[in-house]
């Protein structure tokens, strides 16, 4: 295990943080005009998820180590996405 895959594993990580988090907010804005919301949020929810957890999978195929560290840079795709997204209203100062 070498520096470069240990960097890479944690862009893939934060990759795939970005890609579920950004993949909720894009649902939760298109929820109030969805005809049928509870479909959506639930495709949604299933479709990042599997893509995360297959991604997930492969890179434990190549070392369990690469998936861990992976599964460390996961939350910085929320942090990024938190970062970048556009606030507004209350609910913005949860986050």
């Amino acid at each position: 295990m070498n520096g470069l895959n240990v960097i890479l594993s944690l862009l893939a990580g934060t990759m795939l943080g970005g890609f579920f988090y950004g993949g909720l907010w894009f649902t939760v804005r298109r929820l109030p005009e969805s005809r049928h919301p509870a479909l959506l949020a639930l495709a949604s929810f299933w479709l990042r998820s599997l893509i995360v957890l297959a991604s997930m999978v492969f890179l434990m195929k190549l070392r369990w180590q690469y998936g861990l560290i992976a599964l460390v840079g996961f939350p910085l795709g929320r942090f990024a996405i938190a970062k970048f997204l556009p606030q507004k209203g209350p609910a913005a100062k949860c986050i």
